[in-house]
């Protein structure tokens, strides 16, 4: 499959909405999709602009989108499941409509301020209907990094360069950027036998979540070749951890409630087309590695299958917040730092007969660079809780406390084009229930 440019992403369009054109994550160029709520009224689809929100539905009703971009958007209700359903087409027909809408010099500019909303006055909500989340482990490093903390001589097990080692984890408990996590409570491994109470190893991970927007049939598995066409975009994902209550009870069939307590997600769809920019060659697999199976390799997936995105993760405690204290930037990388590609993710999930539908969402697992500069969690930074954290203000963590604040920042950036974001995927950690 090839990603086409166009006018949308021309780096000197500029847009009439205030302070746009200098956005860190949204300038015209980006034009992610959400769901929002203003005031006392119900979700409805957006598109995120500078620090804005344009209602899509009422510009629909205001005339000043058509086609089937404005049936659909209209049709749309409280999730995008529907227009993620849609496919390419009607995206990038929105897409356009948004952008010629935005753009200076637009004639409807006066009509079009009615259905902006000041970012800071609305609710955003989860973008879709997740019907189905799996977890997928593709950044290598990571993988490697935390083998090494229990299997120093063979970090990596034998199938991890043949498959992508993925699981079915918990829809439910996702919830978008700025919801709040209460720290799980549960069993523990003790001296004699297990324990129970809150994690005192609970951690963060820095991973990309996938949106699927077309589905396949049961039993109709997706080709390589068409992955891409069936997905719809990224978000920030963050994939929390307790790793004491994962250590006692992930053998012999994975993580459970170590995982399933909470995810946070940035509430924007940076979409397909706006991600064509800045595509990159997957990097080459080291000398001696196996190649993919032929069902999980594409010349072109390979050539553009990955992403240049600089991935960031900031710890803020309530201390420093209270002091004043700038966030400590614990770690910052590239998330091409993939073993696998998101389309081999796809292929790899459906070549069973695994049906995807639109709004599911997929994610990579943590990403993390070969050295800590770029580790995407505290196991890693912390090297399991042996070294500490320095934190500004003189505190210290090996993992994360009551009243931590956790935010990932992601930028696209590539030569001859407009950098942009992903918006916030922000998380604070509160207390655990008393029992």
């Amino acid at each position: 499959m090839t990603f086409p440019l166009d006018s949308t992403h021309d780096p000197d369009l500029r847009s009439w909405v205030e302070g746009a054109d200098d956005h860190s994550d949204f300038p015209i160029q980006n034009l992610p999709l959400g769901m929002f709520s203003p005031e006392d009224r119900s979700p409805r689809a957006a598109m995120a602009i500078g620090d804005y929100v344009l209602d899509l539905v009422a510009a629909a009703d205001a005339g000043l989108i058509g086609g089937d971009a404005a049936r659909i958007v209209r049709e749309t209700g409280e999730q995008l499941n529907l227009l993620l359903a849609a496919g390419a087409p009607v995206r990038v027909e929105l897409r356009q409509q948004v952008s010629r809408l935005l753009a200076v010099g637009s004639e409807h500019e006066a009509a079009a301020r009615a259905c902006l909303f000041a970012h800071t006055d609305v609710t955003m909500h989860l973008p879709a209907q997740i019907g189905d989340y799996t977890d997928f482990y593709v950044g290598v490093h990571h993988a490697t990094n935390i083998g090494k903390l229990f299997r120093p001589d063979n970090p990596l097990l034998p199938n991890y360069k043949h498959v992508p080692i993925g699981y079915h984890g918990r829809a439910s408990s996702i919830r978008p950027s700025g919801a709040p996590l209460k720290r799980p409570v549960g069993q523990q491994k003790g001296e004699e036998g297990p324990v129970f109470g809150p994690s005192k190893r609970l951690d963060y991970e820095l991973e990309m979540g996938v949106w699927i927007s077309q589905g396949n049939a049961l039993g109709d598995p997706i080709d390589i070749a068409s992955a891409s066409e069936h997905i719809a975009g990224l978000s920030l994902f963050n994939d929390w951890s307790a790793r004491d209550i994962q250590a006692w009870e992930y053998q012999p069939l994975g993580p459970f409630l170590s995982k399933s307590f909470l995810s946070t997600v940035s509430p924007w769809i940076v979409t397909a087309e706006a991600l064509a920019p800045f595509r990159i060659a997957q990097p080459a697999r080291p000398e001696g590695d196996p190649a993919p199976l032929p069902y999980l390799i594409d010349e072109t997936d390979q050539a553009s299958g990955a992403f240049a995105i600089t991935l960031e993760v900031y710890l803020s405690s309530a201390k420093m917040r209270n002091q004043g204290l700038t966030d400590l930037k614990l770690s910052s990388g590239p998330a091409s730092n993939m073993y696998w590609t998101v389309a081999q993710m796809v292929t790899h999930h459906t070549v069973n007969g695994c049906n995807l539908l639109p709004g599911d969402l997929l994610g990579t697992g943590t990403i993390s660079a070969p050295d800590r500069s770029g580790y995407g969690s505290l196991m890693e930074l912390s090297s399991g809780g042996k070294e500490p954290i320095d934190l500004p203000g003189g505190e210290t963590r090996t993992f994360l406390e009551d009243g931590d604040r956790i935010s990932l920042r992601g930028t696209l950036s590539a030569p001859g084009f407009r950098s942009i974001g992903f918006g916030a995927c922000v998380g604070d950690v509160t207390p655990a229930r008393e029992y």
